[in-house]
């Protein structure tokens, strides 16, 4: 008899095993679940199953055609045949159809032995072309004019996962379905470059394409060759996210911490200096959270809204120009060390400005983007004069054949290799907001907090809420990651909701652990592992406020003087505007 809805779990068989299943779930969840793989290119954990690739299909007993598993929700005594033959020939057929229309570089594609497609035509032996030929293939042309993103619509399958991701998750919808039939295929508005539509640039459509159709623009190149200039000093940074996501590029298990590994790399490609960005995360929340304070004294525009996502700014930009005088006027981390790098450094070390090319290593495709923004910089040099992806870096080391390991972890060069923990969990959603509180907290009362961990801004959660009591003032703030969970709090506000200070946006679901350049995986397991390394981090080391970071106390003694002060506004801040795009 059918299991009630009011049931905790009912039964199916599946190749000839009981396995136990939830109501309400779909079938493909449960196999999963039961470690029974079946194979998707469209299906995405959390959206609602779009049935679009077909590959997922297995046979019910009792229906009579084929049924994608994904979009079957499970009933009490369901039978299933996940690889019948019937069901292993038409994938078959599905792949050798899309194989049809896709180019052969294989050899020379990005995504080659990490392609979705490539390893499913492996799995199911298509090793020949049975349809279509060359000459009758539908001719597309790159699009290379975003900063950040090449899109490569030879290389789509029709997924619609990056459709999805864009719309769905991050409220954008930048890239769409056009054409009918035959002539469908995703593109922008008006089929115009990426870089004069809305899209923030966030590669989260990098990460959920099967193929190589959306990556990263590589700078790996530009950096080699400054690397071979003898004449530049090339020093690299590193984002606090990155040695807890790098290792998964070379098999190591997901949330490892490898940064002194990843420091003695980066030598060994030729940087000549190695500096943590968590420094200038600490230095961020040294003038972010004075910043605050400052607008809570002083009667000044709140919420202030935190300005280190650079994908969150540029949709700021687009979408909700009202709010750009919330944004906090703060560079983001990775711009402030660009910044101090060609000033304090340069006049330390006496080595021209123009001379120092500075290269940033990121979890986020943005970042390309940003670095190239024309208030980022100084006398016409840019803060950073490359950004690379954990996943290009990954292509770096492998390229120079170096073997992670077997390298000795080596410590960063100071004064820029120093951070507190508090700078490190920036790479975590949430993040941003626990070490601004820790420092405002001790900025506006003179001393720390008892309990340094908050845990209401800790977890995975879209939406965080918060109070903190500071010597009698209630102190709200919000944390949210993904564009689309930022819209809807924005738009509580601009019905009239009043009571938030302070409010975290990372543009990326999960912060930049989940970041568009990171190892490309939706496992949210993986992303927990991430997270969980970042405050283990935190639990354990002794400098856990950014306050308290020496290096960051020396830099103020001895250049900017204090936070908010003309010279580290100067070099330290920026401003935003409008942007007019098509939508």
């Amino acid at each position: 008899m059918p299991a009630t809805a009011e049931a905790k779990t009912m039964t199916i068989e599946a190749n000839g095993l009981k396995i136990e299943a939830k109501p309400g779930e779909m079938l493909l969840e449960t196999l999963r679940r039961a470690g029974i793989h079946v194979p998707t290119l469209c299906h995405i954990d959390g959206l609602f199953p779009s049935g679009a690739c077909r590959m997922c299909v297995v046979e019910i007993e009792g229906r009579p055609g084929l049924v994608p598993s994904c979009a079957c929700p499970v009933t009490d005594g369901m039978k299933v045949e996940t690889h019948s033959p019937r069901a292993i020939r038409a994938r078959k057929t599905i792949i050798e159809l899309l194989l049809a229309n896709h180019p052969d570089d294989c050899l020379y594609c990005v995504r080659c032995d990490n392609c979705e497609l490539q390893t499913m035509a492996a799995e199911l032996g298509v090793r020949q072309r049975r349809y279509g030929n060359t000459a009758n293939k539908r001719r597309y042309f790159e699009d290379r004019s975003s900063p950040s993103i090449v899109r490569d619509p030879a290389k789509c399958i029709l997924c619609g996962k990056c459709v999805r991701i864009c719309e769905e998750v991050q409220g954008v919808s930048a890239i769409d379905f056009g054409g009918r039939g035959s002539d469908s295929h995703i593109c922008t508005a008006f089929e115009e470059g990426l870089n004069v539509s809305s899209c923030v640039y966030c590669g989260q459509c990098v990460v959920v394409c099967p193929t190589g159709a959306l990556t990263e623009k590589s700078y790996i190149r530009e950096v080699l060759t400054a690397i071979a200039d003898p004449e530049m000093t090339v020093v690299v940074q590193h984002a606090p996210s990155v040695s807890v996501t790098l290792g998964e590029e070379f098999g190591i298990k997901p949330g490892t911490d490898i940064c002194g590994i990843m420091t003695a790399g980066l030598r060994q490609l030729g940087f000549d200096r190695v500096f943590d960005t968590g420094f200038s995360a600490d230095l961020t929340i040294m003038e972010e959270a004075s910043e605050l304070v400052h607008r809570i004294n002083t009667g000044g525009v709140l919420p202030m809204l935190t300005s280190c996502s650079p994908g969150w700014i540029k949709y700021v930009e687009e979408f909700y120009p009202d709010f750009i005088p919330n944004v906090s006027s703060c560079k983001s981390p990775m711009q402030m060390l660009g910044a101090v790098t060609k000033s304090f450094y340069a006049e330390r070390e006496g080595i021209a400005p123009d001379k120092i090319y500075s290269v940033a290593i990121m979890p986020c495709t943005a970042k390309k983007f940003e670095a190239g923004r024309a208030e980022m910089g100084r006398n016409g040099i840019p803060d950073i004069d490359a950004v690379l992806t954990t996943r290009e870096l990954a292509e770096m080391i492998r390229m120079r054949g170096l073997d992670v390991t077997s390298l000795k972890p080596e410590a960063a060069d100071t004064p820029f290799g120093e951070r507190s923990t508090a700078g490190k969990i920036f790479g975590a959603t949430g993040g941003v907001m626990e070490a601004a509180i820790r420092s405002a907290y001790y900025f506006l009362t003179g001393h720390d907090l008892e309990q340094l961990k908050v845990e209401a801004v800790r977890g995975l959660d879209g939406v965080k809420e918060a109070r903190v009591n500071v010597d009698g003032l209630e102190v709200c703030v919000a944390v949210v990651n993904g564009l689309g969970n930022a819209a809807a709090l924005l738009e509580q506000i601009r019905a009239g909701r009043r009571d938030i200070h302070f409010i975290e946006v990372m543009t990326c679901p999960g912060g930049c652990i989940a970041g568009g350049g990171q190892p490309r995986t939706t496992n949210l397991d993986a992303v927990r592992e991430r997270m969980a390394a970042l405050y283990r981090i935190d639990r354990d080391e002794p400098v856990r406020a950014s306050h308290h970071n020496p290096s960051i106390k020396r830099l103020y003694e001895e250049y900017l003087e204090e936070p908010l002060s003309h010279k580290s506004h100067d070099l330290l801040h920026t401003h935003y505007a409008e942007r007019k795009v098509m939508k």
